[in-house]
């Protein structure tokens, strides 16, 4: 679903990723995992097609993103660490602005949206501008706006920051529904406990360098994934 293969990404001097790859497949849920500055968001933004790389390819579903972005684009979602939505919208304008770009019909946007919004508890909010919503409340819409047009990979920054214990519950139950349905999942998250329990695989990035990947079980190795993080970066503090 998608190949990362020898992706490097430089700003000036530094190498914010280097030689990086990386395949995930259908059915996949895939934690990424590194320090502040480790490369993550880089990475991800290089996979949307949002960042230009110096060297390496990214495949999505078999397209390059070099090559063919807008073809790209259309078989993802991606939800960064802070999303940036129109706040001058309102929440329901918003909704089917997204579903305009991407060609939803209106039956089909109307029930997605239905499902998604009556879900994360948004439904009485979709009518207020979304510059009087919370964090959590923008965080919750561009989940929903991610899922209208049913994506095949979903890339995620940071997913969780700013969700509520049972919103956070809600989309780790979707992403689950989505891999169980063919797609894939690709996201970066500090919260070590929730990508040991949810993660089918782990990668860990280290200064722009894969240091370890593979089945979460294989990368815990009878440690907890703490454990593991905290070992290969008293390793860099060496």
């Amino acid at each position: 679903m998608l190949k990362i293969t020898n992706l490097t990404k430089t700003y000036g001097a530094k190498k914010a990723v280097d030689d990086l790859s990386l395949e995930i497949r259908a059915g996949e849920i895939y934690g990424f995992i590194g320090h502040n500055g480790a490369g993550k968001t880089t990475t991800i933004k290089a996979c949307c097609g949002i960042l230009p790389f110096e060297s390496g390819e990214i495949l999505v579903n078999g397209i390059s993103v070099k090559k063919e972005p807008l073809k790209c684009k259309q078989q993802i979602a991606y939800i960064p660490d802070n999303p940036d939505i129109y706040d001058f919208m309102t929440g329901i304008k918003y909704l089917n602005f997204i579903a305009d770009v991407y060609g939803v019909s209106k039956a089909d946007r109307e029930s997605r949206i239905k499902k998604y919004a009556d879900l994360f508890e948004l439904t009485g909010d979709l009518a207020q501008p979304i510059n009087s919503y919370s964090h959590g409340m923008r965080q919750k819409l561009a989940v929903i706006a991610s899922l209208t047009h049913e994506p095949k990979l979903m890339l995620l920054d940071e997913p969780f920051v700013g969700l509520d214990p049972k919103a956070a519950h809600i989309l780790k139950g979707l992403m689950r529904e989505l891999c169980n349905a063919g797609g894939a999942i690709f996201f970066s998250t500090h919260v070590l406990e929730v990508a040991e329990k949810l993660c089918d695989k782990i990668a860990i990035i280290k200064e722009g360098r894969l240091v370890i990947y593979g089945p979460t079980a294989d990368v815990t190795a009878n440690r907890s994934l703490e454990n593991v993080f905290l070992e290969l970066e008293e390793e860099r503090d060496l």
